[in-house]
Formats: C-alpha cells, sequence, structure tokens
C-alpha cells in the first residue's frame, strides 16, 4: 500500500502542460487552445490540457488507419501482442503510485480507493487481455466432405473509446486493452476533467513497445472531440461509458455518419435489496454505507436505492446513518480520508439540487445534504441519506452520481422486484438474505445486468460487467469483452 511520505512527495510535483498522443508521441493540437486542469481538491489549476478540434481527431485516425493497415500490430503474431500488453501491464504496476497520486489531483477520488482501483485494476486488466490473446480462436463450420469453412475472428480496425472522469484508467483498461489484445488501433478521448492518467498510459504503452499509431488519445471537450469521433466515418467501432443523454447523441451521430457499431455502458440507479432475513444486519449496513460513499458514490454501479423490509427498516436506517455521519470526508490525498472530493463544480450544483428537491417529493434528509469544507476551495459534499423516499420521486429514479443515498421501506419479496426494477436502468443490483432459494428468486426477477447476493463490489475482471434497458449494451471485462472489437469473416474451401 502506498504510504503518506510518498503522497505529499508526489503531491509537490508539478504537472506540465498536456499535449495529445498521436502516432506514437507527444503532439500539440493543430490548434492553440487549452483547457485548464482544476483539481477538485482545492480548486485551483494544476496544468492543462490541448482543447482537441475535428482536425486534431482526423490526424489521430490517420494514424490509427495508418497502423492498423500497415500489420504492426494487426498482424503481428499473438505471442508478440501477448508479451507487449505483459509489459504494459508490468509498468503500469511499477508506476502504480505515480498514477493514483496523479489521478487524485484530477478527479477526487479518495488515495486509498484510487491506489487499487486505478492502477492496480488496469495492471490485472490488461495482464488478463495479455492471457486472453492467443485463446480467442475461430471455428470450422459442420459441412460435407466436399468444403471446408472457416469462420475467422478478424479485428475491426479503428476503434474509438470514450471515458469519463470517474475511474478513468480502470475504465480505460477495459476497453483499451481488449480491443489492443485482438489486433485492433485505438483513438481514445479522456474526459476533459480527468485526462492526466490517461495520457500518462499513452507514454507507458509506447515504453512497453506498443507500436506507434495503435493507441492515440486527443484530448478536448465532449462536444468537440467526442462529437468528432462519433461521426468519423473511418472509426469502425465506438466504446462509451458515460450518461445516457451523451450516449443517444452518440447513437444518433453514428446513423447519420457510417452507421459504426455502438456500444455503451450509461450508468445505473442499482437497489440494494435487504430482506429481514439478512444474515448479519450490522455488517450489510457498514458493507452498503462504506460501498456507496466510496469515491462519494460517483460510480456507475453505486448502490444508489437501499430498499429495506419493513420489519428491519428502522434500525437498518439508523446504522446507515451513523456510519453516513462517521465517514471522514477530506482531502482526498489524507490516508486518513474515507470519501474526498466530487470531480467538478457542476456536479456539486446537480447534487445539491437532488436534495434540495427531496423534501418536495416527501422524503426526509436523515443527515448530510450540505457541501463541506468551502474554505479550502475544493468540491466536498457531505455523506447524505434520505429517507422516506417515494418510488414516483426524481431521486428514486434518476442517477445522481454523487453521495445520496435514497431509502425506501417495503413489505414482500414481491414489492421489492418491483420497486428494484421501478427505473429505467438495468446495471446492477444487490441483495442481502440467508434464503438461497428467495436469492435465486430476487437474482430471476431483478432485470439488471449483474446481481450480488450478500455482498457488494466483490466483482472480478474474469465475469462481464454490463446493463440492460438504459443502462446500455455489450460488457467490459471477460471473455465476452472482446466480442465487440472482433468481425466474424466465413471462408469457403471448395475441393
Amino acid at each position: 500500500m502506498i504510504d503518506q511520505a510518498t503522497i505529499d512527495a508526489l503531491r509537490r510535483e508539478a504537472v506540465p502542460p498536456q499535449l495529445h498522443f498521436v502516432g506514437g508521441d507527444r503532439q500539440s493540437g493543430l490548434g492553440d487552445a487549452t483547457l485548464d486542469v482544476t483539481s477538485p481538491i482545492h480548486g485551483s489549476a494544476i496544468t492543462t490540457i490541448a482543447a482537441g478540434t475535428g482536425e486534431d481527431v482526423d490526424r489521430a485516425v490517420a494514424a490509427a488507419r495508418r497502423s492498423f493497415g500497415s500489420g504492426s500490430w494487426s498482424r503481428a503474431e499473438p505471442a508478440f501482442r501477448k508479451r507487449t500488453l505483459h509489459r504494459i501491464a508490468d509498468l503500469v504496476a511499477e508506476n502504480a503510485e505515480e498514477l493514483a497520486v496523479l489521478g487524485t489531483r484530477d478527479n477526487g477520488t479518495e488515495i486509498r480507493m484510487s491506489y487499487g482501483s486505478e492502477p492496480g485494476t488496469a495492471s490485472a486488466t490488461f495482464r488478463h487481455s495479455a492471457e486472453c490473446v492467443d485463446r480467442l480462436c475461430g471455428e470450422i463450420a459442420p459441412t460435407g466432405p466436399d468444403v471446408l469453412g472457416l469462420i475467422q475472428r478478424v479485428p475491426v480496425g479503428v476503434v474509438g473509446v470514450i471515458v469519463p472522469w470517474n475511474a478513468p484508467l480502470m475504465i480505460t483498461a477495459w476497453k483499451v486493452s481488449a480491443a489492443l489484445a485482438v489486433g485492433n488501433s485505438v483513438v481514445l478521448k479522456p474526459a476533459d476533467e480527468a485526462s492526466l492518467t490517461v495520457l500518462r498510459l499513452a507514454g507507458i504503452c509506447a515504453g512497453a513497445g506498443l507500436p506507434e499509431g495503435v493507441l492515440n488519445v486527443v484530448t478536448g471537450s465532449g462536444s468537440v472531440v467526442g462529437e468528432a469521433i462519433s461521426r468519423h466515418m473511418d472509426v469502425d467501432v465506438l466504446a462509451f461509458t458515460g450518461s445516457g443523454a451523451i450516449g443517444r447523441r452518440i447513437l444518433a451521430a453514428s446513423a447519420e455518419s457510417n452507421t459504426k457499431r455502438v456500444y455503451l455502458e450509461l450508468g445505473g440507479k442499482s437497489p440494494n435489496i435487504v430482506l429481514a432475513d439478512v444474515p448479519d444486519l450490522a455488517a450489510a449496513a457498514a458493507i452498503s454505507a462504506n460501498a456507496f460513499f466510496g469515491n462519494a458514490g460517483e460510480f456507475c454501479v453505486a448502490p444508489s436505492r437501499l430498499l429495506v423490509e419493513e420489519g428491519i427498516h428502522d434500525d437498518f436506517l439508523a446504522r446507515v446513518v451513523e456510519h453516513a455521519r462517521s465517514t471522514r470526508v477530506g482531502d482526498p490525498l489524507d490516508l486518513a480520508s474515507q470519501m474526498g472530493a466530487i470531480n467538478n463544480t457542476a456536479q456539486m450544483r446537480t447534487i445539491a439540487d437532488f436534495v434540495d428537491g427531496a423534501p418536495s417529493d416527501g422524503a426526509t434528509v436523515a443527515t448530510g445534504g450540505t457541501a463541506m469544507l468551502e474554505e479550502t476551495g475544493g468540491n466536498y459534499f457531505a455523506p447524505t441519506v434520505v429517507a422516506s423516499v417515494s418510488p414516483n420521486s426524481r431521486l428514486f429514479r434518476e442517477e445522481v452520481f454523487g453521495p445520496v443515498l435514497a431509502v425506501t421501506p417495503f413489505r414482500t419479496e414481491e414489492e421489492a422486484v418491483r420497486l428494484a426494477n421501478a427505473t429505467v436502468y438495468g446495471l446492477a443490483a444487490c441483495v442481502w438474505t440467508a434464503d438461497a432459494g428467495r436469492a435465486h428468486r430476487m437474482i430471476a426477477g431483478i432485470n439488471a445486468g449483474v446481481v450480488q447476493v450478500n455482498s457488494i463490489g466483490r466483482m472480478d475482471i474474469v465475469a462481464p460487467l454490463g446493463g440492460v434497458k438504459q443502462s446500455g449494451n455489450g460488457v467490459d471485462k471477460s471473455l465476452h469483452a472482446f466480442d465487440k472489437y472482433l468481425d466474424c469473416k466465413t471462408a469457403w474451401l471448395h475441393n
């Protein structure tokens, strides 16, 4: 684990102005504009990134297409791709402390979580993809003796990737390592609110021997750079994690350009269902609170709707409120902090709007609900628990993406399932019960891509993460993730 002295030394390091990464090297933008990188820790700029243009995207896509056509990566022996991805994993691990501190300065995640979930997960993900390189085989069709039908799995070409600010290195690794493993070239746009670790990763990949032009990073606003990637006629597949509103824009852009395949992970409003036969009520309350308030609730699978059976509701609510009040909010680069900063001021306003509107829907703010530590200049919001949240309310149905936990009681197992499914989202869910039969019924009844029983957050790279309904399509992680970046090509060989 990282120590405080190392954190304090790394946080003092100056971050030079950041350029795009195109064709294997740092490249100035074709325009002169830059964007300030404002740290949510203290509200001051720590560096700048290039404000990319459509022409910068054109240059990056051209570099990706050249690299793909050259075969330096797309037709390389699997053993070479495997070694290179393993080397990337090694270098990410070797630079984990730097990456964790840099990422925390950029997006505000508390350092304990950042260290494990960003470089830690990214390294493990690249290693998993490396091990899968030579296990992704084609097929032989069941034909008659006079013909041989070969079904090949081939890389799609140029993959566009757009990632959010809440876990940029982890989500980048999920998508990019899978796309690279099967031979594609990539053009990546990180969130303008959190680009620094992604740019650093691009340099690490080059240092590991990834051929030039295989991974390209263009920074800037979503309305310019993201739009240009979404509409580009020479991008074959686009993988996106972010909001539903932007996801719909990307789908429209695909339809209006080259109908590129689009895979979307669009967040959720995940239910955390606690039944009266919960195996350990105190442990479930602690795990539920700690899991939700980690990273200030800013993650897609956050268990943001707490549904509690009436017989234990008051006791469970009181325990969760106690945990929320005891959560230490502060400088995310302090190892003692249990919850860090909100990524940006716009998100702070969104969170406050949800809390301010809750009483008009009949809900009660049991604890929190206010900004904190305003004297620091940073973005801090108190861990918030809102009780008696109506299933018809905005807080029950819409994603807050912040530390606001909505609590709703239920009477029966059937009502719990109905409430769990009463949103447009279907990403993740949690169920607490000692009854195995009930657990299986709940898993079958809840419409979500992932359902956990008697745990939260214990997911692994070997199993897929993806949603249904308006949580998106396609999956990250596991062997299934590679399918997004492969085409099937059939060859008929006649005697």
